[in-house]
């Protein structure tokens, strides 16, 4: 039986608009976008030129520091667009998909049979490397770097979180596999967090794998809190991260021998009509999901979910690395007759400052308020179940003072384990930005 931890810090967002369990369909577009910004960490250089045709699997750019690093087209196509921003940085590469996809042969192995070379050239060939992370600093992987152990999560528990139990439902072979494939990249451990309430017997029944059941509020999916509580990261220590429908995709790649990015996506929020999960493609347009199927009004339609994920367009993309689009209120529309001081039924409150009733809210994007001091209140605490001073280390990474930062844990933390302390923050501060903004900063300093 796995050992249980049990998370009391927390917070878990009543929101409306949880996915149903039902697959509705599958959703294609006729343009597939790659985002290399998914890619935390890596300089992108093009692969590809405009009016290339590629295959499914094929590379479309490919790491600068690391050359073997490819990042593939999710679909066979024609290369349309590569758009670029401000000094000529890639934006995005845009392919015009093929009615009927055309994979590049890879070829199915047998993993027992390979050496940790071996597994890594066919990530790194595919694609697929590019899902795995690395702490210190939350970037894509260094495929040069050996990891002390690699964390997995099987859960995800996020407001209106995508079911990882539906999602990988017949996907146990695959999930194996992934796990197997793991196991040969490190000499350490691999580490599966897991729910009370997993039922999806891939996950319940790893192998080679350390399981562990993490129970309570959110952030107790959250890979950074399994670390924080298992093993965790000190200087000059790096392991590596990644959730398990990415562990199914390699998977699926030795299984079948060829990369197909399909993912089972959730599709949530207050203002969809109809929610359900859905059969797409990395990159696909959300037109065809969204279309007749969300409220009038303004929206804010997120790729991912509402305390993590990338806003995006209601003709924009899923991008690389999420499993569900969210829709909910963009709330610029409304005007409220003495605003917070309200003491409306509909409003929430993760404090004491509004009633606490037993039921769904139906919550817009608005921040409530502007940029202020840091206002020491405590209410970090409340909701940051890693052993870590997230006031303290926030403060310190604002003043970029390096050697606190390292004494205060900021090795073993990503930008996501503070999305609750954003949600909470009496000061409006953007945290989930300035931690980022230092982990980039502290790698310059550091590498």
């Amino acid at each position: 039986m796995a050992n249980r931890i049990k998370i009391k810090k927390g917070l878990q967002i009543p929101l409306l608009g949880k996915p149903e369990k039902v697959l509705r369909g599958n959703v294609t577009s006729e343009f597939v976008h790659v985002w290399p910004e998914d890619y935390q960490g890596i300089t992108p250089r093009l692969s590809v030129k405009v009016d290339d045709t590629v295959k499914a699997g094929q590379a479309l750019f490919h790491s600068k520091m690391y050359p073997e690093m490819l990042f593939t087209s999710p679909v066979s196509g024609t290369v349309v667009a590569i758009n670029r921003g401000a000094k000529r940085r890639i934006l995005n590469i845009v392919v015009k998909a093929d009615k009927e996809v055309e994979y590049v042969e890879f070829g199915k192995k047998d993993i027992a049979k390979l050496s940790t070379d071996e597994v890594k050239k066919s990530l790194l060939e595919s694609g697929l490397w590019g899902f795995i992370k690395q702490r210190p600093y939350d970037i894509v992987a260094n495929p040069t770097s050996e990891p002390r152990d690699i964390f997995v999560t099987g859960f995800d528990s996020s407001p209106l979180a995508t079911s990882y139990d539906f999602v990988l439902e017949g996907r146990e072979a695959d999930l194996q596999s992934g796990f197997d494939a793991l196991a040969k990249l490190t000499k350490g451990k691999v580490f599966l967090g897991i729910s009370p309430e997993t039922t999806n017997k891939g996950l319940k029944g790893a192998k080679n794998v350390t399981i562990t059941e993490f129970d309570g509020p959110h952030p107790a999916g959250n890979v950074g809190v399994h670390i924080n509580h298992l093993a965790p990261v000190n200087k000059g220590e790096v392991v590596w991260t990644l959730n398990a429908i990415d562990v199914a995709l390699i998977g699926r790649l030795f299984n079948e021998g060829k990369v197909d990015m399909t993912r089972k996506i959730a599709l949530a929020g207050s203002e969809v009509k109809q929610t359900g999960y859905y059969n797409m493609l990395i990159g696909t347009e959300l037109k065809g999901l969204v279309k007749g199927n969300v409220n009038e009004g303004s929206l804010r339609y997120i790729s991912g979910n509402v305390l993590t994920g990338t806003k995006v367009a209601s003709d924009g993309a899923l991008r690389a690395t999420h499993s569900q689009v969210t829709v909910i209120p963009e709330g610029d529309d409304v005007h409220e007759f003495i605003g917070w001081a309200s003491l409306s039924p509909n409003r929430y409150s993760s404090g004491s400052t509004y009633l606490k009733l037993k039921k769904a809210y139906r919550l817009d994007a608005r921040v409530m308020g502007g940029p202020r001091a840091i206002i020491v209140s405590n209410e970090y605490e409340k909701v940051f179940p890693m052993d870590i001073m997230p006031e303290q280390l926030i403060k310190s990474t604002i003043a970029f003072n390096i050697d606190k930062m390292e004494q205060l844990g900021i090795y073993e933390v990503a930008p996501e384990d503070f999305a609750l302390c954003e949600f909470v923050d009496t000061s409006k501060l953007e945290i989930q930005k300035i931690i980022r903004i230092g982990l980039d900063e502290l790698r310059k300093e550091m590498e």
